[in-house]
């Protein structure tokens, strides 16, 4: 059916407005780590805000405040979790991966490849997109909490302080 009256339109113009208000002031209060670089616990936080505001719009079977209960729930477990992960570093683990070291002094490391699930091409890539040329010139590369590729140059290796920690 095309168009079955004005009332869905006007319910979701008003529930997505209200869902869209009280995000805002959810996310104000719990900061931005919410929509910050992710790592996996978070991006599937956000992926279940999406959700929840997606079917707050098109379903007239979730009420909006339920919608906004599950919206501050789910916020607010993801802001006690990263206050505990802070608060005690053992548990960090459970909810995040520890970063890992693929390349080191221009060497790429098979076992830390494996464990971060790169291969050749993108640790090639990752070199080229941090401007080298030669991975002889790359100190460390190292897969970081969110996903992403840090490279270091061997030139900016220094006391090795940043790499403090990893598995080097």
């Amino acid at each position: 059916m095309w168009f079955s009256g004005l009332d869905p339109i006007v319910r979701i113009l008003l529930v997505g407005t209200a869902s869209y208000l009280i995000l805002l002031v959810i996310l104000r209060i719990t900061g931005a780590r919410s929509l910050a670089k992710l790592n996996a616990f978070d991006f599937t936080v956000t992926i279940a805000l999406g959700s929840i505001l997606a079917t707050a719009l098109t379903s007239a079977d979730l009420s909006w405040a339920s919608a906004a209960t599950a919206l501050g729930l789910l916020l607010g477990l993801q802001y006690v979790v990263a206050r505990v992960l802070r608060a005690v570093p053992a548990l960090r683990g459970a909810a995040t991966a520890s970063p890992v070291v693929i390349v080191r002094d221009g060497r790429m490391l098979e076992e830390g490849m494996r464990r971060a699930r790169v291969g050749e091409a993108e640790v090639r890539q990752a070199a080229r997109s941090g401007g080298y040329g030669d991975l002889g010139d790359v100190g460390a590369m190292i897969m970081e909490t969110d996903g992403t590729l840090s490279v270091i140059g061997a030139d900016a290796m220094g006391d090795r302080g940043m790499l403090e920690g990893l598995d080097f």
